[in-house]
């Protein structure tokens, strides 16, 4: 096979982030890093949210081939490359508890859990984005992890607009799923969207990172495409296992894996924090320092981040 996993065939490359700001300063702009034979570019500062403002900063496409060799830009044909959008779930209710007391993860109460009202509002900000940018039209594809905050983020940020009956056949999402408040979403003029277990969550202990039986999904989001999902049940949650994170971040290696198989070239996904911090750890170490930095960093809720995947042969 071309694809040697223990050489990290995979190089993300960092394209655009989309950042929620209250303040832009001039500081925190990009700049670039001087290296010889090129330039590296660096986003300066912190993000913090504001529903009502974002920031899309561009990056060129400039990493260390070889730490071995001179950095410099590196040059790819198109065809081994793939463009992914990746996207936080917007804010859940186990994260207004959690992130103030880590136990809160433990409870029951949060059994597969759903966006916030604040959640929503971070997610028709991000629709806003994504179609300003033009990126809803770019997009072949959309693939979200299994869970309730997963599906309504994406169907809220790349789904269609309200739901009519006679025009838009099946919704992407009913009325009011997951107690959003929400009318239904249409599936009209939206890019398929996959649902795949392999970009859940850590598996096991926490019950906001249990899902529910596909039967109960495909009536509440009839349009989503549940067909890659094996099993109706949650066979992989255990509530007294949970997965390690050499085992979560060897599941987001084998997504992207699959991911490289596919057709489409520009592909969203849309899943959770812990999965993408330990699946993105295992690149970058070819890169400067700053580039790692920036591909390794953690997610806030609803944060959108454009790379490119590579296949180095």
């Amino acid at each position: 096979s071309l694809i040697d996993w223990h050489c990290a065939p995979f190089l993300p490359f960092f394209n655009s982030c989309y950042f929620p700001l209250d303040v832009v300063e001039e500081e925190d702009l990009p700049s670039p890093i001087p290296l010889s034979g090129g330039a590296l570019w660096s986003f300066r500062g912190g993000c913090s949210f504001s529903p009502a403002a974002c920031l899309s900063v561009s990056f060129p496409r400039f990493c260390i081939a070889d730490m071995d060799i001179i950095p410099g830009p590196g040059l790819f044909p198109a065809h081994r490359c793939k463009t992914i959008h990746v996207v936080r779930h917007a804010q859940g209710v186990h994260n207004v508890e959690g992130d103030k007391n880590y136990k809160a993860y433990l409870s029951p109460e949060y059994f597969d859990a759903e966006l916030t009202p604040l959640g929503w509002q971070q997610v028709d900000n991000l629709r806003k984005h994504v179609v300003a940018s033009g990126l809803l039209e770019r997009v072949d594809l959309v693939i979200t992890s299994p869970l309730m905050r997963t599906l309504q983020t994406a169907v809220g940020v790349f789904g269609g607009g309200s739901y009519t009956d006679r025009v838009d056949g099946l919704p992407l999402m009913v009325a009011n799923a997951g107690n959003s408040g929400r009318g239904a979403i249409s599936s009209f003029n939206s890019p398929p969207i996959i649902a795949a277990e392999l970009c859940r969550e850590h598996f096991g202990v926490h019950p906001c990172d249990q899902r529910r039986s596909i039967s109960d999904y495909q009536f509440l989001f009839p349009a989503i495409d549940f067909s890659l999902i094996e099993t109706d049940e949650d066979t992989v949650w255990k509530a007294d296992v949970r997965e390690t994170t050499e085992e979560l971040a060897a599941r987001g290696l084998k997504f992207l894996k699959w991911l490289w198989t596919r057709t489409e070239k520009e592909i969203a996904i849309v899943t959770h924090s812990g999965f993408l911090f330990h699946t993105l750890n295992a690149f970058g170490s070819d890169c400067h320092p700053l580039v790692k930095k920036e591909i390794c960093k953690r997610f806030s809720n609803c944060e959108l981040r454009s790379m490119v995947i590579v296949d180095r042969g």
